[in-house]
Order: structure tokens, then sequence, then C-alpha cells
């Protein structure tokens, strides 16, 4: 059955995209530790992160490296977090988002109602952090 991710990146269900290319995507979380909380989701649905194939994880890593500096970038943030963390949903992503403080690792302190006027703010300044890199070619109309 495919996953909640695989749904949103066939266009089933809204999102918003920071990036796409042919074989992951990032968009922006529903449930944000942080403004700037982006998800890199290989387009192949594989649940466990250790069993994707080399090639693929280094290209999904790779994207969440670009995203990530655009994120810095676009947030001011001292360091970037990145995180696998698998439970949520059957289907690597890797969360990708600006940390402040050691309490933005935790997941389960994420915002649950964040706005859609917030997630659009965050998702429209990560979109130009990666143009501004020389992405663009990957980012996505808002």
């Amino acid at each position: 059955m495919p996953s909640v991710f695989t749904h949103i990146i066939n266009g089933d269900l809204p999102g918003r995209f920071v990036w796409k290319d042919g074989t992951a995507v990032g968009f922006m979380t529903i449930e944000p530790v942080t403004a700037g909380h982006v998800l890199v989701v290989p387009r192949k649905e594989i649940d466990h992160w250790e069993q994707i194939d080399t090639a693929t994880f280094a290209h999904v890593s790779d994207v969440a490296q670009k995203i990530g500096r655009a994120v810095k970038a676009a947030y001011d943030a001292p360091r970037m977090g990145l995180l696998i963390a698998g439970l949520e949903v059957p289907h690597l992503h890797l969360h990708v988002f600006p940390a402040h403080t050691l309490e933005s690792f935790d997941l389960s302190k994420a915002d649950r109602n964040a706005s859609a006027e917030s997630l659009d703010e965050a998702a429209d300044k990560v979109r130009t952090g990666l143009r501004e890199l020389g992405y663009g070619e990957y980012v996505p109309e808002g």
C-alpha cells in the first residue's frame, strides 16, 4: 500500500514542494520542529534507510545538504539538524531543519498546529534560498 509520502509525491495529496528531481523530492513538513523544517524523500518507496541502495541514498543525502544550506541561510541558523527517525511514516525521509538548541532535535515537540500561512512562508523562503544557491532548475513554483 502506498505511503502518505507517495500520495504527496504523486500529487494525490497536497504538498509544499521546495525540490523535485527524478530521484528525490523535498517538501515542508506539516509538523515542523522549527520554521523551515523540510522532509527530503526518495521517490522510490523504501521503508528502512539501511535498505536503500547506496546511489539513491547518496543522492537523497546530497539533496538534503543542498536544502540544508538554503534553510541555514534563510533562517540564519547556527546549525542545521538532520534526522532519520523512520517511525512516523513507513517511507524513508530525512528531516532537515534549523537547529538552535538540542530541543530542535525532539520530534515530539513539533508544532502539530502550524498555520498554512507559516508553512507557505517557510516554503517560499527555502525556494528563494535554493534559487540563490543556483539550484533553480529543481525548485518548483510555489
